[in-house]
């Protein structure tokens, strides 16, 4: 597999990931009333953002530096900003592959980026 097909696939993954943590999160609205609109407003953050991703997926082969740097900078983000939150073992695992899908993606930036 090439490698930048791989980073595609790891994009893929992290929507799905956001995707999954936003149905669970509206899930849990009920079991803490008093933070019904922080969850829906994390929830639906995770929505835009695993549909920024999915858009960067079908969008990567265009060789569009605009979605290049818009992958990156998600990524970097999503690696970075959970600092500010208690770091637990799902964080640890959610850091390790944005940072993978961030090496792999600038690592293969030929492939992504126009000539």
């Amino acid at each position: 597999m090439k490698p930048s097909q791989l980073a595609r696939y790891l994009i893929l993954l992290i929507s799905t990931v956001l995707t999954y943590f936003g149905l669970g999160t509206l899930m849990n609205l009920g079991s803490h009333p008093e933070l019904m609109g922080w969850f829906a407003f994390y929830s639906f953050a995770m929505f835009i953002e695993a549909a920024v991703l999915l858009l960067c997926y079908f969008r990567l082969n265009k060789r569009s530096r605009k979605i290049f740097g818009l992958s990156i900078i998600l990524l970097a983000l999503n690696a970075i900003l959970v600092i500010f939150d208690q770091i637990g073992v799902i964080d640890i695992l959610y850091v390790l592959l944005n940072l993978a899908a961030l090496a792999t993606l600038y690592f293969s930036r030929k492939d992504f980026l126009p000539e």
